[in-house]
């Protein structure tokens, strides 16, 4: 294994970041794919982070065994920026507190043939977009790029582009994800602008990318961290490493993904349409019918009469829950996976800020 850092330097005098990145390699490194997988770019996302931690001692061994083929990349926690952010005690690790960005947002959106200009100029840049360009960097050296997320309380699921579909089944198959929402290549999220410059070097927009693969995985909800659900996710994440050929070993033949495929237009984001404590009537995982109750919101508690029922549009997955168990006005509660389009309205990109 080679260890190396990535260095952000701060934004105020004598401070600065480093972001270990590990490098396995085998002797075929450059006959198969190279391999780029990180997590909690949203700081406060841990079960990726946990399933690196269990990934990486299991591919230091195979590497001491001559069993790796190809290039593999690991940032085991990719922001120590929003790790280190904290607001009355919690961590505030999806937006940077200094600008109000999403860390997961406003990537630069380049042909990878440019890829060498990310690095250019870096010193006028404050530390978040530093980051963005070094992580963004890194991983346009790849092939295959898994980005390590999760939801709040929260199914198995991913954002894939559908330019990597079917093809990409075996990551969910090898994950047992229980869905996929199908995104639309519109957002400057991480693993789009990584497909956005591979899609720039076949022409635009509209092209398919066989061999080629960059994923959102959510991991379930951000309290599903512990060893058991941890050493699941490696096991998923080396069976996937198998399936395409990076690493030796006879491992069972992936079972055909099953799951459903959502377009990001199918998705309803249920919203809370006052703001009041939740009552949550159904559960992740729960299939519900049009009309269902989903939740009761209370927003003047001993005053039953100003309840507010919170019904399903129509029919689908319950693959997202809020925990939060208040709720500002329009704050999201749930995402529900369907089989006919939204009438919300949604606009092209990601689903959330």
């Amino acid at each position: 294994m080679k260890q190396s850092a990535i260095v952000i330097p701060g934004d105020t005098p004598e401070i600065s970041w480093h972001i270990p990145v590990l490098e396995f390699s085998g002797p075929h490194a450059n006959a198969v794919q190279k391999v780029y997988i990180q997590a909690a770019l949203h700081a406060n996302e841990l079960p990726g982070v946990a399933a690196l931690h269990l990934l990486c001692a299991r591919l230091g061994e195979a590497e001491a065994a001559g069993a790796i083929r190809g290039d593999i990349t690991i940032v085991p926690q990719a922001n120590p920026i929003g790790a280190a952010q904290a607001h009355f005690g919690e961590m505030q690790g999806r937006f940077d507190l200094g600008s109000r960005g999403n860390y997961n947002r406003d990537f630069p959106l380049i042909a990878s043939s440019a890829r060498h200009e990310l690095l250019l100029g870096l010193d006028r840049l404050t530390a978040p977009e530093r980051l963005k360009r070094e992580l963004l960097n890194r991983a346009l050296g790849a092939d295959l790029v898994l980005d390590l997320h999760c939801d709040d309380e929260s199914l198995p699921y991913a954002y894939i582009d559908s330019a990597f579909w079917p093809e990409a089944s075996d990551l969910a198959s090898a994950l047992q994800m229980d869905a996929v929402f199908l995104s639309d290549g519109e957002s400057s999220a991480f693993e789009e602008a990584v497909s956005y410059a591979w899609k720039q070097e076949r022409g635009g927009k509209d092209v398919s990318l066989p061999g080629r693969l960059s994923v959102t995985v959510e991991l379930r909800g951000r309290r599903d961290v512990g060893p058991n659900v941890a050493r699941r996710d490696a096991d998923g994440l080396w069976a996937f490493l198998q399936a395409r050929g990076i690493v030796e070993g006879d491992a069972p033949a992936l079972e055909p993904y099953s799951g459903p495929a959502f377009a990001l237009d199918t998705i309803e984001m249920i919203k809370a349409p006052v703001p009041g404590t939740v009552l949550f009537h159904r559960d992740i995982g729960e299939r519900v019918e049009a009309g269902d109750l989903l939740a009761v919101l209370v927003p003047r508690p001993g005053f039953p009469e100003h309840d507010v029922e919170v019904r399903a549009p129509q029919a689908g997955l319950v693959v997202t829950r809020s925990s939060a168990r208040f709720a500002r006005r329009r704050d999201d509660l749930m995402k529900i996976g369907c089989a006919g389009n939204t009438e919300a309205g949604r606009k092209s990109g990601a689903l959330e800020d």
